[in-house]
């Protein structure tokens, strides 16, 4: 198939993906001028005489690490301070409980429920979560089907309490 003006279409296409002269030197241009102004920034930070590997590998003695301790599974903060962390450990649920520092603590309440809505069935799925023999998480004894994708409404419950049970909707996903 020939084009009726010669291949000006190719013409056309080459000439508008070719790099001229001109935009080569404004590109080079723009990305020194990027870098130039992005490492004063990196040496402000690092301080005065100080460079960026220099002290990398070195700790001083007798510092304790300050690594933050990780709270397994979905992170959930509480309004009264610290964390839940949910996992699904062999297809039941469990919940941990965690202080404002991350680490586990023993659970303050004695049962938590769990609905999450299902694709399918026409009724929402729920389950119990009962304290561990340790007490330090709740546990389901519901198995639960993947996918593991889906709107969880959670509430903890203390029983012989007067305040009322702390309520929370998530979108669990794993």
């Amino acid at each position: 198939m020939r084009l009726a003006d010669g291949g000006r279409a190719v013409k056309l296409w080459r000439n508008r993906f070719a790099m001229n002269p001109n935009t080569s030197l404004m590109r080079t241009v723009l990305v020194a001028a990027l870098l130039g102004t992005a490492v004063p920034l990196l040496a402000e930070n690092l301080g005065p005489g100080a460079t960026p590997l220099a002290n990398a590998d070195k700790v001083a003695p007798g510092a304790p690490a300050t690594e933050e301790p990780k709270i397994a599974g979905m992170v959930i903060p509480r309004a009264k301070g610290g964390f839940l962390g949910l996992t699904l450990e062999n297809s039941n649920f469990k919940l941990a409980f965690y202080d404002q520092k991350k680490h586990p603590v023993p659970a303050d309440v004695t049962r938590a429920t769990a609905r999450w809505l299902v694709h399918y069935s026409v009724y929402d799925e729920r389950a119990v979560l009962i304290p561990t023999a340790d007490g330090m998480a709740l546990t389901s004894a519901k198995f639960v089907r993947p996918p593991y994708l889906f709107k969880l409404y959670l509430t903890l419950i203390v029983e012989g309490s007067t305040v009322p049970p702390e309520s929370y909707v998530l979108d669990y996903h794993q």
